[in-house]
Order: C-alpha cells, then structure tokens, then sequence
C-alpha cells in the first residue's frame, strides 16, 4: 500500500507560526512519527509540502496510478481552491484531509471546507495526531475497497466457470 502526503501552505512553518493554535511541533517531527508507523503497519508513505497551489495540483494528479491514497492538509487553500478540489475529484483516490487545528471553532472564513466534499473523511482539531488517525482510517477504507474488488473479482471468476460449464456439450 502506498499513500502520498500532501502538506499545503505554512505548514513548513509549524513550530513557529503560532504555536499556540498549530502546537510547537515542526512539520520534520510530524513526519518522521509518520513514517515510524507506517513502516509499524507495512505502509509505504511519501511526503510533499508546497506553498504553491499548481505544486501541489501537479502533485495530486502524479499520484494517479502510482499511490493508493492520499493523506492532505490543504490549509488554508481547504477554503479557497477549486483546482485543489477537482484534482482530488479527478483522481479518484480515497483522500483524506486533515487539519491540526479545529477549523470549525475558528474564523468564520476558515469554517468551510471545499476540499472536504471531494475526500473519504476530514479530521480536524487533533494536532499531529490527526496524521495517524488518517493513516489509520485511509489503510481501513483501501482495505474495505480490496476486499470488495477481491469479492467482485472471484464472483466474476465463479460466473465464468459456471458459464463454461452450461456451454460444455451433454452426454
């Protein structure tokens, strides 16, 4: 399993933009606890952060074909970008989106999300630790998808057996 981590603007500020809202941990920390859970669970992660909305555009549709899913933290481009939101559409990834900060009890331009709609999920308010629920709930819903493709796939295979086996001539 393979999940990119898109992290948007500000966030390579983390432990000095205002730590009392965003905590004091940096962003370097965030990820290598990360990555330590991941290779815990037998997850291949991969980390991005840009200031840049065409970044992190480009970003999202590099990971059609090659990432299984997608963990981002739009920040404040979650309140501003249709383009973010149709390339997560567009690649029809499970996604889901983060926020260390509870985007809900702040301003009010912060409030909603228009990258929400297009994501599996939305965890928000839980600081770093919003990451591992997220890689939690993403590896929980690409499994549920493989199994489902795994159930299609054998009754597909037990459909064609009992076709061949009505096609085969009687004695």
């Amino acid at each position: 399993m393979k999940i990119m981590i898109i992290q948007g603007p500000n966030l390579n500020m983390l432990g000095v933009r205002d730590p009392r809202i965003y905590g004091p941990v940096k962003l370097e920390t965030i990820h290598e606890n990360i990555q330590t859970q991941a290779q815990q669970m037998g997850v291949e992660v991969s980390f991005f952060q840009s200031n840049f909305e065409g970044e992190i555009v480009d970003k999202i549709q590099e990971c059609f074909g090659q990432f299984d899913g997608i963990i981002i933290n739009p920040a404040a481009y979650s309140h501003t970008s249709i383009a973010i939101r149709d390339a997560i559409a567009a690649v029809n990834i499970p996604a889901i989106e983060v926020h260390i900060s509870n985007i809900h009890a702040r301003e009010k331009f912060r409030q909603e999300s228009l990258t929400a709609a297009v994501c599996s999920g939305v965890i928000a308010g839980f600081g770093p630790l919003g990451y591992h629920l997220a890689l939690n709930g993403l590896i929980q819903i690409l499994s549920e998808l493989n199994a489902v493709r795994n159930a299609r796939k054998q009754a597909a295979q037990e459909q064609m057996q009992t076709e061949a086996k009505l096609e085969q001539p009687q004695e």
